[in-house]
């Protein structure tokens, strides 16, 4: 059933505008997440994930209708955060299910596509991601990489690699998120924390849900 956010989700007094949805995981996209986004396991299942409708701008000022997958706590924290962005006007170029590139994070960073639920592990780890359980949501992420020095030789590593240009966060460029940065504001007034603000590496794309 699809949830319209009524009464519990209303925005001062009024509810989301069409195009701003929230339903438990259709067959379609069940089926299409399976060997994708999506892997058997004994943390997540079906029940557990809600999909996803919002509309977004783009830089250019275009509309979209984008797509995601997230854990069914955090759905209508995400539906009223991409609602204010929307009517901020805020600019996010993709929206799309991380299915759309086979689950390779590396592969929709580049693309620059905005994502949550991806069963996977963080990278060079063998720690599940957040983003495993639908509880972490990465925005934009190629102008927002992901930073960290390598422990054997201290090198950087910047993912996706074509986010190298964007990893100096002192240069101003499209799609920049800081902490003066609408999209940073709510989503910490909604309880997410940043990646942009850890101490030993830096995940400026990243927000994630903690459960109390």
């Amino acid at each position: 059933m699809i949830v319209w956010l009524c009464s519990a989700l209303c925005l001062q007094g009024q509810t989301l505008s069409k195009g701003f949805s929230a339903e438990t995981v259709p067959d379609s996209i069940w089926q299409f997440m399976q060997g994708r986004s999506y892997h058997p396991n004994p943390h997540v299942q079906r029940a557990d994930l809600r999909y996803l409708r919002v509309l977004h701008y783009d830089y250019d000022g275009r509309t979209h209708q984008g797509e995601l997958v997230c854990n069914k706590l955090i759905a209508s924290k995400l539906l009223t955060i991409f609602h204010e962005l929307y009517k901020a006007r805020y600019p996010i170029q993709q929206i799309t299910l991380a299915d759309n590139y086979d689950g390779d994070d590396e592969r929709q960073m580049r693309a620059n596509n905005t994502s949550c639920f991806n069963y996977r592990i963080v990278s060079d780890t063998k720690h599940l991601s957040k983003h495993a359980y639908g509880l972490a949501i990465d925005v934009n992420p190629l102008y927002n990489p992901y930073v960290r020095y390598s422990k054997k030789d201290g090198h950087r590593i910047v993912e996706p690699a074509t986010g190298v240009p964007y990893a100096d966060r002192k240069k101003d460029f499209r799609y920049k998120i800081t902490i003066d940065d609408l999209c940073y504001k709510l989503f910490i007034k909604h309880g997410f924390t940043w990646g942009g603000a850890w101490r030993s590496m830096k995940d400026y794309q990243h927000f994630e849900y903690h459960l109390k």
